[in-house]
């Protein structure tokens, strides 16, 4: 009975943390999702009426709303994928910033990852930096940052 509840338990944490992750994508144009408009569908007839909050689409909040993603290419003559990350430290703090990259090949399929890092960043303080793979990839990628991890200096 301990165990089934405690794996139970485990199950929801895990749970928790999949559906509390954000992603932020670009594509190999350099594009980002603020570049795009918003696609909206419309409401089923049957469904009930939603509140105004629950209409908008919230933007990521947190160390995730700091970073977005200015390039996503793969360098001709090496076939590694980088992507360039702008930084803009939303807190009131001086930051040190973690942020993971993916790089995702047309099916969707991740073909490669990367860090990208910059330290003593300070509030409000804008910077750019270059997740680069040492994945050899062939062809377009799509980038997607999978993580931002902000900690004070």
């Amino acid at each position: 009975m301990l165990g089934g509840l405690v794996l139970l338990g485990g199950c929801g944490v895990l749970l928790a943390a999949v559906t509390s992750s954000s992603t932020i994508e670009s594509s190999a144009t350099g594009e980002s999702p603020a570049d795009e408009a918003p696609k909206k569908s419309a409401p089923a007839k049957s469904a009930p009426a939603e509140k105004p909050a629950e209409k908008e689409k919230k933007a990521p909040a947190g160390p995730e709303a700091d970073v977005k993603l200015s390039a996503c290419e793969v360098n001709d003559m090496t076939h590694w994928p980088s992507a360039m990350v702008k930084i803009e430290n939303g807190s009131k703090d001086t930051s040190n910033y973690i942020i993971s990259v993916e790089f995702l090949d047309k099916s969707g399929t991740r073909v490669g990852d990367a860090l990208a890092a910059s330290n003593n960043v300070a509030a409000g303080q804008r910077v750019e930096t270059k997740a680069q793979s040492l994945d050899k990839v062939s062809g377009e990628v799509t980038c997607k940052v999978t993580k931002v991890t902000r900690y004070a200096s």
